[in-house]
């Protein structure tokens, strides 16, 4: 299979700049709409890239992965990296585009009223999709890139604090993940309020976090993320995972959080 190739759009501060933009339609459970990144300046622009917003289109694309379909081996596979990104995050893209195409019918009246229920349903689902997906790709890297190992720095020190050790962080990351009910995911997020982390699960694709919530981290425990290697083993999945985070990425994240 032939590798994407990533464009140099996609470093520390645009993944940052992303989730913290991102972070309202994910804990809210509203899909990202065109309004949220309708803002002038820079940091817009390279929002935009990230997130494969096209403001000409009025549409989104499909971000290409920031690295090789199977730059992630042997943890996950390049098979289901393929099928993962240019089919199941297609989909979403594909029909996050549909959902505001409709809204617009909606409020023109081109759109039966009664779809509103359904639509906005779309919305949030295909638009947290998307995004989820977005920052999955970019917190995670090959191991011969910065991928693995352990956390460092203000982050370190974070989760030592408020988990009691990397080890305990990462036990209740694994329990959380795949203690998920059907589809999901598993998340370590900041939350502002207490300026401390913590771990919790999403369902589906924008279900279960309360709001306000920053994710710094996510793994993907629908089936089509590892059922092509791992089958039923979500646990073993999760732990590979940890071999391929990508900790500078998200102690940027953390520290851009932080303020």
């Amino acid at each position: 299979m032939p590798a994407p190739t990533a464009p140099s759009t996609f470093g520390h501060t645009i993944d940052r700049r992303t989730a913290l933009t991102a972070l309202g339609a994910i804990t809210a459970g509203a899909g990202l709409t065109s309004a949220a990144l309708a803002q002038p300046g820079k940091r817009a622009d390279r929002i935009n890239k990230a997130l494969g917003w096209d403001p000409a289109s009025g549409t989104y694309t499909l971000p290409p992965l920031p690295y090789a379909y199977d730059a992630l081996e042997p943890h996950i596979d390049a098979q289901t990296m393929h099928i993962h990104h240019d089919k199941h995050h297609a989909g979403y893209v594909r029909k996050l585009n549909a959902a505001l195409k409709a809204l617009d019918g909606l409020r023109s009246g081109s759109v039966d009223a009664g779809q509103a229920d359904h639509l906005s349903h779309e919305l949030s689902f295909n638009g947290g999709g998307h995004i989820n997906h977005t920052l999955f790709w970019l917190g995670m890297a090959p191991p011969s890139n910065g991928g693995g190992g352990a956390p460092s720095g203000s982050l370190a020190h974070a989760i030592t604090r408020d988990f009691g050790s990397f080890d305990r962080f990462k036990s209740h990351f694994i329990m959380a993940s795949t203690s998920v009910k059907g589809s999901g995911w598993g998340w370590l997020c900041f939350e502002p309020v207490s300026r401390r982390l913590i771990v919790t699960h999403m369902h589906n694709q924008e279900g279960g976090l309360f709001a306000g919530l920053v994710p710094l981290l996510g793994v993907d425990v629908w089936e089509h993320a590892y059922y092509l290697r791992y089958q039923n083993r979500r646990s073993d999945y999760v732990n590979a995972f940890f071999n391929v985070i990508n900790w500078g990425h998200v102690q940027a994240m953390y520290e851009d959080a932080m303020g």
